[in-house]
């Protein structure tokens, strides 16, 4: 808690400062680490951004509050930090919440700040008065609303602390605009108030994992999106070395069947033993009944109402729950693993691979004198394999499962889990801010790229200079093939899309476009949409096709 000391009683102590509420906050967010704020303005927060002058914390303006939280996300994945995200009262706190929602799957440490009408006027029917933490509270971790300046150092604290802590993920403070305007005194903050401490687990645990481990002849261990490698780099890849044993990171609501992963559910039904780590046992894993009959589950999981879950849902073939930090528990495992070499485990490992690895042979097709879905995310990829540092963005939706299953780079960030579509603009733009090396791209159909069109001119504005790619099939194509397979191809309503030309639009807000509906244009557009020195979209004719699957769909 940060100290206060009552405004204007003339009991200072030395080295106190004077402010605002306002200025309280965002002196304690520079004392976090925090130096940007995406941000979308509005009369309640004004106070903030006066703040922000003399604090040094630069506010990216966005055009959208949803695209605010998303560009929040991505900083919280590419940097290791925290994100932040700054909107208005009720109209604005509620155009953030699909947003928030899909940082809280995909387990991104994101704070959201909400302004909010005044405590003087609660009841009143004051400007946008609204119930903003009842109606926040189910999307994030915590939500508060501090009701006295002296309330809101704490509240600031604990919010940032629960976000990174266990498994991370969004919390909210909603900033009463009386409360942003009340003088106080405070002393300059420590930033050791916003340090965590990891619960690791026992030692224990850790024995009872390893010996399971060491028993079993085919083990796969699974772990959520914020043991990625874009988060903790090669953890999952030294776990594997260290237990002898593959490991695989889900991020895709499509789970079993995520593109990238190949005929992964056919690893997953020959497993002895599955290890997860901060992995819920829900949808994505289809409840755990893929897996054989016989096989044994060990559940690791920060929250208890997971442990729960996975113990209703896998019945007896859960063996042992351990309730700790996926992250720090994985590196006291690999501290303490005792590796032994088995030719059966090895044979396990490389099974494992190949089958990740599988595509079936309707993957590879070409399509004559047309820009096949593959062909584009190769194209990109040539591209990719020639930076130092690199950042690829993945959204959903069927050209979101090729690009997924197609691109790679030093970083990557995808949809997530929640499933939701249109934030790959947002996630580009803010991790070319946070890595303005690195060569971004960002990859998304045209159905994706109408939610948030308007953040090009965002980062035209902010000089994010990343690569954005349309594959281009005029069709909402995700659903037009559900119902394709579903209902037949007489049955086919309201999917389809036009010829709009997203790259003259881009260019009208500021940035760079292409337009390629032949594969001989292709990389030399590419080439100069990176040339460009500028955002830049690239318009490209496709054929539409169904996700890409592995021979185990």
């Amino acid at each position: 808690m940060l100290k206060q000391v009552e405004a204007g009683s003339g009991q200072r102590l030395e080295g106190d400062e004077t402010g605002r509420g306002a200025d309280l906050l965002v002196r304690s967010l520079k004392a976090a680490g925090v130096t940007r704020i995406y941000s979308l303005s509005g009369n309640q927060i004004m106070p903030v951004y006066d703040a922000c002058i003399d604090a040094g914390i630069e506010i990216v303006h966005t055009r959208h509050e949803a695209a605010a939280v998303f560009m929040a996300d991505a900083h919280a994945q590419i940097t290791g930090g925290l994100g932040v995200a700054l909107v208005t009262a009720a109209p604005g706190a509620m155009n953030a919440l699909g947003a928030l929602y899909s940082a809280r799957t995909s387990e991104s440490p994101v704070l959201i700040l909400t302004g909010d009408s005044s405590v003087s006027q609660d009841g009143m029917g004051a400007f946008q008065e609204l119930d903003q933490v009842s109606i926040v509270r189910p999307l994030v971790k915590s939500s508060q609303r501090p009701e006295t300046v002296e309330a809101l150092g704490s509240a600031l604290t604990d919010a940032i602390r629960t976000a990174r802590s266990g498994r991370p993920g969004p919390v909210h403070i909603a900033l009463p605009f009386d409360v942003l305007e009340t003088e106080t005194t405070f002393v300059p903050i420590d930033p050791s108030r916003f340090d965590i401490s990891d619960q690791a687990g026992t030692e224990e645990d850790c024995a009872a994992l390893l010996d399971a481990v060491d028993r079993a002849e085919r083990p796969l261990v699974l772990m959520g999106p914020s043991l990625s490698a874009t988060r903790q780099g090669d953890l999952a890849e030294r776990f594997s070395n260290a237990l002898d044993c593959p490991v695989v990171v889900m991020e895709s609501p499509r789970g079993l069947k995520d593109p990238s992963l190949g005929a992964f559910a056919s690893v997953l039904s020959k497993a002895d033993l599955i290890v997860t780590f901060g992995k819920p046992i829900d949808f994505t894993l289809g409840f755990g009944k893929p897996a054989a009959p016989d096989c044994r589950w060990i559940v690791l999981d920060p929250d208890s109402a997971e442990i729960e879950r996975a113990r209703r849902n896998l019945g007896t073939g859960l063996i042992h729950a351990i309730q700790a930090e996926a992250r720090p528990f994985a590196e006291s495992v690999i501290g303490c693993a005792r590796r032994e070499t088995r030719a059966a485990r090895s044979d396990w490992r490389e099974t494992a691979t190949r089958l990740i690895a599988a595509r079936s042979e309707a993957d590879r097709t070409e399509s004559e004198g047309r820009v096949t879905p593959q062909a584009l995310t190769r194209a990109v990829q040539s591209r990719l394999d020639k930076a130092g540092e690199s950042i690829v963005v993945c959204d959903g939706g069927e050209f979101g499962q090729w690009a997924q299953a197609g691109t790679n780079g030093t970083r990557r960030i995808v949809n997530g889990p929640s499933g939701a579509i249109g934030g790959s603009p947002c996630y580009g733009l803010a991790a070319k801010l946070a890595r303005p090396q690195a060569l971004v791209y960002a990859l998304m159909g045209d159905g994706t790229v109408g939610f948030h069109l308007a953040e090009f001119e965002t980062a035209a504005r902010e000089g994010a200079a990343f690569v954005a790619i349309v594959g281009n099939d005029m069709c909402w194509n995700a659903e037009h093939q559900i119902q394709l397979r579903q209902y037949g191809p007489d049955r086919l309503i309201g999917c389809q899309l036009s010829d709009a030309r997203y790259d003259l639009a881009v260019a009208a807000l500021g940035g760079h476009g292409e337009f390629v509906s032949h594969i001989a244009d292709l990389d030399a557009a590419l080439a100069r949409a990176e040339a460009s020195g500028n955002v830049a979209l690239v318009n490209v004719l496709i054929e539409g096709r169904p996700a890409p699957s592995g021979t185990g769909h």
